[in-house]
């Protein structure tokens, strides 16, 4: 048997602005944006290299939906974004202005920082130390 997680809904308030700052400030690729009606569109972004699972950037559709953007995970980190070089990557978004809320610190599985999207969702920037690639990095 197979599975795996295709897409994970990201709640954005505004398409082209989530575009702009994944693909410009965090160097993702947009890997769709197709129109479906006149107020919703299909949009994915990835990591460059990812292999799995991307983003659905899903604009709000109401005022519930509205009141999780920025805050979809209760105030917890939301995603993680690995690296294969985490000074390359931090260095990249701290010029592309990305708002880091806890700086670079070594712990027993890696390096991380934590840092925030446009909308305040927190993520982990992550180097998994040599010892839990395996696990942790899928090949």
């Amino acid at each position: 048997m197979y599975q795996r997680i295709a897409h994970i809904a990201l709640v954005v308030k505004d398409y082209d602005d989530a575009i702009k700052f994944y693909t410009e400030k965090l160097c993702f690729v947009l890997r769709e944006d197709t129109k479906i009606d006149d107020d919703k569109r299909w949009v994915v972004v990835s990591p460059p290299g990812a292999k799995e699972c991307c983003l659905l950037l899903a604009k709000a559709a109401n005022e519930e939906q509205a009141r999780s953007i920025g805050n979809q995970t209760g105030g917890r980190v939301f995603l993680f974004l690995f690296t294969d070089d985490f000074w390359r990557d931090y260095n990249n978004m701290v010029a592309n202005d990305i708002h880091f809320v806890r700086p670079p610190a070594d712990h027993p599985y890696g390096q991380v920082a934590v840092f925030e999207d446009l909308y305040g969702n927190q993520w982990d920037l992550l180097q998994p130390n040599e010892h839990n690639k395996g696990w942790i990095m899928a090949s």
